[in-house]
């Protein structure tokens, strides 16, 4: 019987747990957690200097006031690079391929970011909807746009990091059995085919990588009077 290759992005069951809880949990547990003592080992030295950086990164366009996001965010940039870098091992699950999780990230963040800007700075957060120098005639129908814009960015993005991680994977997929049909026709050409696998899976590291590092989006969408 042939086995879909679109089989490995539905969430499988093991002894009726879903791999999906598992998967989303598994983050929280393999990462130390710092001790009291003034030297930590360099595993959790290296660890802290990263999260700072990051976070010094992510907060330098932000005023004082955005710097109450930080938490969130940085922890939100650590559970999705370790469950996309996880999902890139054999025989595991990546969770961000579910649509149904993408959009539950997405639509929080973005409504807290709109509804923030609505209630700190309103008179900005709707001139956003109309560009300035619009002629009269077209102010109506730019509304419409923008406003139809600003509604479907979640669904824009959680749809975007779910296609990007699904066709990595099912491109890996594919190249690694044409590797193995080919091996014992045509050696030279299944090395070939290797290496270009070998490549693709670097790219998907990078994949992988770019849409949790990207994770302050949403805040684009926000006047930066509010955040």
């Amino acid at each position: 019987m042939m086995v879909s290759f679109f089989d490995q992005f539905a969430s499988p069951l093991y002894l009726g747990i879903p791999l999906i809880a598992i998967a989303i949990t598994l983050p929280w547990v393999l990462y130390p957690t710092p001790s009291s003592r003034w030297i930590n080992n360099r595993l959790i030295t290296v660890q802290g200097w990263l999260i700072n950086r990051f976070t010094n990164q992510l907060m330098l366009p932000l005023n004082m006031g955005g710097h109450k996001w930080a938490l969130l965010l940085v922890s939100l940039m650590i559970f999705l690079i370790t469950i996309n870098m996880l999902g890139l091992l054999p025989y595991t699950f990546t969770p961000t391929t579910q649509l149904s999780l993408n959009m539950g990230f997405a639509v929080p963040l973005w409504l807290a970011t709109v509804i923030i800007g609505m209630r700190n700075q309103p008179t900005v957060a709707l001139g956003h909807l109309l560009p300035e120098g619009t002629p009269i005639p077209l102010i109506p129908v730019l509304i419409i746009i923008e406003t139809i814009s600003l509604f479907i960015r979640p669904l824009a993005l959680g749809v975007r990091l779910t296609a990007n991680l699904t066709a990595g994977h099912l491109l890996i997929q594919l190249i690694a059995t044409a590797v193995f049909v080919l091996l014992p026709m045509m050696p030279t050409v299944a090395i070939l085919t290797a290496t270009v696998l070998f490549l693709l899976t670097l790219l998907e590291v990078a994949v992988a990588m770019i849409p949790s590092l990207c994770i302050r989006t949403p805040f684009k969408f926000m006047p930066p009077e509010n955040v």
